[in-house]
């Protein structure tokens, strides 16, 4: 990805909206989605000969003093015996003469996403506010220069398993971590970012949280309230969230809708028809999709499960960034039509082409933080029969009709971070789940939505957003996961507004966001 422009129109309103969209993709990552290796622009980030003292892994990032460091942190707290990390930070400095006004932090989702490897591009992206802002990019510990963490299971091995593979894979990759599982949890990371903070002798932190960072920085802010100045929440979820995700379930039906309503190139019912008729075929004849993963062909049953993850996961990446261009979102209403009417050679073009662009990243981070900290729909304190049961029985439970259209099953399966994915996570030697009775700041809070978003949906953005006393709500439309990546620039503006004054400002550019290319669905 480039974040270059023809010099005759760089200074343009149109010109710097597009490149601000591009550098904001590298905010705009998440674990499942982007390779943790992948870097940013080598001109901005790659390492250079530094002054004395300086790591050599620091970056650089043109018109701006880059300042790094590393942190020994102690992994656990209260327990010496599990030994330290060491935490890895860099502070991209504010380009105006005298202190600066403040001190961003930002998290890019994940968990288990890098941020020093992409200074230059976080930098363009937050130009607005870094001529008097500092920029605080931390790597959270057991990724990129904070101790990477390893436990052999990869991003493709995971994400295309059998769920009963996936489980297996997570009890493993528990049994590899050991007790130091312990060590890697969003409080502390929260409590590492502050801790840098504490360094830099930053009186308060502006947070910047997208995706998975939505979770971190509340958790962040309940553990350091007197020390948030301010808060951006991206493609937001909250901390309570609902183990079976429901509201993504039916939010992936509304997203179909509205993208054939939009664009005329499909009928919204018969979308939202084909879908279910596809997920209901996938349930008793899975699909099979041969591609190459990681240099090595594969074949995979797709099923149900497989379905709701592309549309859970990697149908929302992107959307609106190049709104003219052909995307996985935009392709779906045709693909599912043809399957639907007994031509899976669309749907299985669209698999593959997925298939083949999914990383071979070590997801222990990932599988980690989310096993350790989030909300699930049993006792995590309870042996592995009992939790099977009391999950099934949560399953059981709920309303079929919540999940669209797709079974409660088929849905929750194919969720990489959700359901029952760490049923198997034992408690053993492993942190307590994150406490979700925040006691929040009353500070200035901006929560942003893609409203084509079925990653974390409007739903539950509004929710995030109920976390606080004084927060403000802008859903972006025809944006997805997350809104900072169409392709107008106007969500980084409005972003970088209210860090300047605590307001969102004029939102009026939203009207002009394009709605995206979809294939014409024939008949």
């Amino acid at each position: 990805m480039t974040t270059s422009t023809s010099t005759s129109t760089t200074n343009t309103p149109a010109a710097r909206g597009r490149r601000l969209a591009l550098a904001a993709a590298a905010l705009a990552v998440v674990a499942t989605a982007v390779p943790l290796g992948t870097t940013a622009n080598a001109a901005t980030t790659s390492a250079t000969t530094n002054a004395p003292g300086k790591p050599t892994w620091c970056p650089t990032v043109p018109d701006h003093r880059v300042d790094c460091d590393t942190m020994r942190r102690p992994l656990v707290d209260g327990t010496p015996r599990l030994g330290t990390i060491d935490v890895g930070y860099a502070v991209v400095r504010h380009t105006r003469p005298g202190p600066a006004k403040g001190t961003i932090a930002v998290n890019p989702g994940g968990p288990g996403e890098t941020l020093i490897d992409r200074a230059g591009l976080v930098a363009a992206a937050l130009e607005g506010a870094l001529d008097d802002y500092d920029l605080l990019l931390l790597d959270p510990r057991g990724t990129g220069k904070s101790g990477r963490l390893p436990c052999k299971v990869t991003e493709a091995d995971y994400r295309f398993a059998p769920r009963a593979e996936q489980q297996d894979a997570v009890a493993r990759c528990a049994e590899a971590l050991g007790p130091r599982a312990r060590g890697y949890t969003s409080a502390a990371t929260a409590d590492d970012i502050d801790a840098a903070r504490a360094r830099l002798g930053a009186p308060k932190l502006v947070l910047y949280g997208l995706s998975y960072g939505t979770y971190l920085m509340p958790v962040l802010a309940d553990r350091h309230p007197d020390r948030v100045e301010s808060m951006v929440l991206s493609g937001a979820y909250p901390v309570d969230f609902d183990p079976l995700v429901r509201a993504t379930a039916q939010h992936v039906s509304e997203t179909l809708r509205r993208i054939c309503e939009r664009s005329g190139a499909c009928d919204p019912d018969t979308a939202v028809r084909d879908l279910a008729a596809v997920a209901a075929k996938l349930r008793t004849r899975p699909l099979d999709v041969t591609a190459t993963l990681g240099g090595t062909p594969r074949t995979i049953a797709f099923t149900e499960d497989k379905l709701a993850n592309l549309l859970y996961e990697p149908a929302s990446r992107g959307i609106g960034s190049h709104p003219a261009e052909r995307s996985l979102l935009g392709d779906l209403p045709a693909a599912l039509h043809a399957s639907a009417n007994g031509d899976d050679g669309p749907l299985a073009a669209l698999v593959r082409a997925e298939m083949e662009h999914t990383g071979t990243e070590d997801q222990a981070s990932f599988l980690a933080v989310t096993c350790n900290d989030y909300v699930r729909a049993w006792d995590h304190d309870a042996p592995l029969a009992q939790r099977r049961r009391q999950y099934q029985r949560a399953l059981s439970a709920a309303n079929p009709a919540d999940f669209g259209a797709f079974s409660p099953k088929g849905w929750t399966e194919g969720q990489s971070d959700g359901g029952d994915n760490c049923l198997t996570w034992p408690r053993k030697n492993t942190a307590q789940p994150q406490d979700v009775d925040l006691d929040l700041p009353d500070v200035p809070v901006l929560v942003l939505s893609g409203d084509l978003d079925t990653n974390t949906p409007e739903a539950n953005s509004r929710r995030s957003a109920a976390q606080f006393r004084h927060s403000t709500f802008v859903s972006v439309p025809n944006a997805g996961h997350v809104p900072e990546l169409e392709s107008t620039g106007c969500t980084l503006a409005i972003s970088t507004h209210f860090i300047r004054t605590g307001e969102p400002g004029d939102t009026s550019c939203l009207a002009a966001i394009p709605p995206i290319a979809v294939a014409p669905v024939t008949r």
